[in-house]
């Protein structure tokens, strides 16, 4: 995927594992980058006939999303188990 674009940063690589509509909308299940598991609810403002909605499911389904957040800020570092530990307490 393209890197984030200037001034944002990424919070997510995903790949969609499964759809599932939603009475405005679809649910996407998706596996990130990370491990983690992500669930991103995508809702329309006009309704859809039935074909469509499959139709959009299948292609939602062989998608993948990066999402990115713009920061005013550079995000301060992760401290991680290590460095928490060899702090004195």
């Amino acid at each position: 995927m393209a890197g984030s674009p200037e001034g944002y940063v990424s919070v997510a690589n995903l790949e969609i594992m499964a759809v599932s509509p939603q009475a405005e909308g679809f649910r996407l299940q998706g596996l990130g980058a990370d491990g983690a598991d992500y669930l991103v609810d995508l809702h329309l403002d006009i309704p859809i006939d039935q074909q469509t909605r499959s139709v959009m499911s299948e292609l939602l389904s062989q998608s993948e999303w990066q999402v990115f957040r713009r920061v005013r800020e550079p995000l301060p570092p992760r401290r991680t188990a290590a460095r928490a530990e060899s702090r004195p307490g």
